[in-house]
């Protein structure tokens, strides 16, 4: 079990860590909305939300897990949001609300923990969170409240895989690597 070493307050290297990744990320975000296009072209258009999603949550928990700190998955998550709208993002101002409700279900994960263990336990968490809170979501904003329950299960269960192998698989392995090399040392 991984435990935080850090001490509580942001340091200024922990705000130009926080800004990299959500420029970093906000980069990924813009180039990924031309998969979810492609996606969406296809007859798995009701599929593409689901299935893409798991990539534009990777900015939150990588703050996260790297940063260890109260509000960085939320922050992450925000920044890399206006990063991407910045850039600009398809859906324009409603990125930033999306990174809001993205980073905050993603936060809830590492909060259930008490912020105290940082390893694959609380970033499952982070995954069971971020699925159930945007898929939430998308039953109040985007119209999911339409389909049928098997559908809805369907979607659910997409989107959950999609969340644990972006934020989970990939974002484990890409801190794994990252503090394997001691770049951030």
């Amino acid at each position: 079990m991984q435990t935080t070493s850090k001490p509580g307050g942001w340091r200024l290297r922990d705000v130009i860590l926080l800004t990299l990744i959500g420029i970093f990320f906000g980069f990924i975000f813009w180039a990924w909305a031309f998969v979810y296009n492609a996606i969406a072209a296809t007859p798995l258009k009701p599929f593409a939300n689901d299935i893409t999603i798991g990539a534009w949550l990777m900015a939150g928990p990588m703050a996260g897990f790297l940063l260890r700190k109260a509000g960085a998955t939320t922050l992450g998550e925000v920044f890399a949001a206006v990063a991407e709208m910045a850039i600009g993002s398809q859906w324009g101002a409603s990125t930033i609300l999306s990174g809001i409700i993205q980073g905050i279900g993603s936060e809830l994960g590492f909060a259930f923990t008490g912020y105290k263990t940082w390893n694959r336990f609380g970033l499952f968490l982070s995954t069971l969170t971020s699925t159930i809170v945007t898929f939430a979501w998308d039953l109040y904003a985007n119209g999911y409240g339409s389909y049928h329950l098997g559908m809805l299960l369907t979607l659910l269960i997409i989107r959950f895989i999609s969340i644990g192998f972006f934020c989970g698989i990939l974002v484990d392995a890409i801190t794994h690597l990252i503090n394997k090399a001691g770049i951030l040392k």
